[in-house]
């Protein structure tokens, strides 16, 4: 599935491709993703420019000139490509003034694209109730420190709750509790505040790093072919019965919150 550095590449590539390009033409699919497509509003956005591309946790906020906005969730397998119409599992299409052209494709059709008119973002139950960005000063060691207070609940859940930090999914967080050196069932509570000050700060720096990478799955983020190369720097995650980089123990798995989770049982 698509984390926050996957996203946050599209959002890179979008903002490169799609600012200032008018739409001509938009074509919707019959399918339904995890919600119907709004095919009369995407349809009324001809003619329209996008203006900027922004990200909240893991949805794709895509501004048009009107004041209206798309919100874009890539789901377990969504992307938004710059190619024509007409592939498999092509759900959304924009054609542009220009002759260009960027498509939501999602084969497995968990994905969303909804429409708001100008204003209205803060009706979007999908954008209420989250934590803040893990990348913004709001997060940080003392806020972590505060949200682990009287916790039980394992550390790995906490830090992959979006009301307690948004957009840390299952394959940053286990690698930043490997280089937190923290096992992802220890108690939120029982972990002492100088770990949890290095977890805070290991968060950062993985996600900094896989988006410098261009993210960790090998689908293509960028609109180009190019898959991300974070994964080429696991240290843990899908990386059960081999060598640890560290210390040489196997790393091992086990299914915590309904999540593969894995960890080195020597260093963490």
């Amino acid at each position: 599935m698509p984390e926050l550095p996957e996203v946050e590449t599209v959002r890179s590539a979008m903002e490169c491709h799609l600012l200032g390009r008018r739409i001509t033409r938009v074509r919707v699919s019959t399918k339904r993703l995890r919600e119907p497509l709004p095919r009369a509003a995407l349809r009324a956005l001809v003619g329209d420019c996008f203006a900027a591309a922004r990200r909240r946790a893991k949805f794709l906020l895509l501004d048009l000139q009107s004041g209206r906005m798309l919100l874009v969730h890539l789901g377990m397998s969504g992307n938004l490509l710059l190619r024509p119409w007409g592939t498999k599992h092509d759900h959304v299409g924009f054609e542009f003034a220009d002759g260009g052209a960027v498509v939501f494709n999602d084969p497995r059709r968990f994905g969303l694209v909804l429409v708001f008119d100008g204003g209205e973002e803060h009706r979007c139950r999908y954008l209420q109730n989250l934590g803040p960005e893990p990348l913004s000063r709001a997060f940080n060691a003392r806020y972590l420190q505060a949200q682990c207070q009287r916790r039980k609940s394992p550390i790995k859940n906490l830090i992959m709750d979006s009301r307690t930090v948004v957009g840390v999914g299952n394959i940053y967080a286990s690698e930043a509790l490997f280089r937190a050196r923290i096992h992802p069932a220890t108690p939120a509570s029982a972990i002492e505040p100088l770990r949890l000050a290095l977890l805070a700060k290991e968060i950062k720096k993985v996600l900094r790093v896989a988006i410098d990478q261009g993210g960790t799955t090998i689908s293509d983020y960028q609109g180009s072919g190019a898959g991300g190369r974070f994964q080429q720097r696991l240290h843990v995650y899908g990386r059960q019965g081999e060598d640890c980089r560290v210390c040489d123990a196997p790393i091992e798995s086990f299914y915590l919150g309904g999540r593969n989770t894995f960890y080195c049982p020597h260093c963490q």
